[in-house]
């Protein structure tokens, strides 16, 4: 006979998610003082005497905190629906006919596929790639042209200038991250470095060797080459089918909205590239205008606009949301 299981820590929820598989789990997140919980309680012991296939848990929402923020706990009573230890499912209020109706319409819900992890090297391999890729020429230096924060950069800065040359800037003074990663990424190990069309030109010493031999000007992207606002905009929103674009990282997002909706993507199964919009401030502010959205993120499918957080929610909630990200799809 199945029966209710209070959990008192986190260690515990995580082994009985891991134990339960595929099988369907219903979380209840409630607090002691709220009378509507108690009554939900009740209801929850019923159904899994009536549903022994299925796990039925309680968490006190306060006594853990982080598993509460995890599954976005707003209020009490709260229902989760999981499966293969996803989110698939939500239930707000003390609603027993309701719950009794997701429960059985959740025990037939396909468990979504473990989600794919990318080891942390992989992941800033790919980060620094889609930065050095981001425009024709990009320099990675100490500040911006406009304020650089060490002699060196400084120097490069007024090289390019002299010579006419388009080129964005990474200020890699405001991400650890990336400059110790680069380093080795490109077997280079001081700043600045200066890339064309995603190849290492080199540093500061090479650079002014260039402009000594009379070689710079013809490594440096032609006019031709040099990709206009919307040409970079238009190369990433079509790098893929599904593309986000978004603060931070989907492993690392750095706002809220940013993280719901790498959690609905998640959940969704949707496989999509992004972008962090924090890295490149030309793609954010022109990325509003192309598309005439003012705020992110930005989801994208067959280059086209999905929309941002809400529209995304809305269509998670009814149903849309995978067949309108499907490759192919009307």
């Amino acid at each position: 006979m199945g029966r209710l299981i209070h959990i008192k820590n986190e260690a515990v929820f995580s082994t009985r998610l891991e134990e339960a598989k595929k099988s369907l789990v219903v979380v209840h997140f409630w607090a002691p003082w709220a009378e509507q919980c108690k009554q939900m309680n009740d209801v929850m012991e019923e159904l899994a005497k009536k549903n022994t296939n299925v796990v039925f848990l309680t968490i006190e929402a306060e006594e853990l905190p982080e598993v509460s923020v995890k599954y976005e706990i707003e209020a009490v009573p709260t229902f989760i629906f999981i499966k293969n230890k996803q989110k698939i499912g939500k239930l707000n209020g003390a609603h027993a006919p309701e719950l009794t109706k997701l429960v059985a319409q959740h025990i037939d819900t396909i468990a979504p596929p473990t989600p794919t992890t990318t080891d942390p090297k992989t992941a800033l391999n790919n980060k620094l790639k889609s930065l050095i890729n981001s425009a024709p020429c990009i320099m990675f230096m100490k500040g911006n042209p406009k304020e650089p924060k060490c002699g060196f950069s400084r120097t490069m800065v007024s090289i390019l200038n002299e010579h006419k040359c388009k080129y964005s800037t990474f200020d890699i003074l405001q991400d650890q991250e990336v400059r110790q990663g680069l380093k080795e990424f490109s077997n280079w190990p001081t700043y600045p470095q200066l890339y064309v069309n995603g190849e290492l030109i080199g540093g500061l010493d090479i650079v002014k060797e260039m402009v000594q031999e009379g070689e710079l000007t013809s490594a440096l992207p032609t006019q031709d080459e040099t990709q206009t606002l919307e040409q970079q905009i238009k190369k990433i929103i079509t790098q893929s089918h599904v593309v986000l674009f978004m603060k931070g990282e989907p492993g690392a997002p750095k706002c809220g909205f940013s993280r719901q909706i790498v959690q609905i993507l998640s959940e969704a199964g949707v496989t999509y590239t992004h972008f962090d919009i924090l890295t490149n401030e030309d793609i954010r502010q022109g990325l509003k205008k192309y598309s005439d959205w003012p705020t992110y993120p930005q989801l994208y499918a067959g280059a086209e606009l999905i929309g941002g957080l809400d529209i995304v929610k809305e269509m998670a909630q009814a149903g849309e949301l995978a067949e309108a990200l499907t490759e192919g799809s009307a």
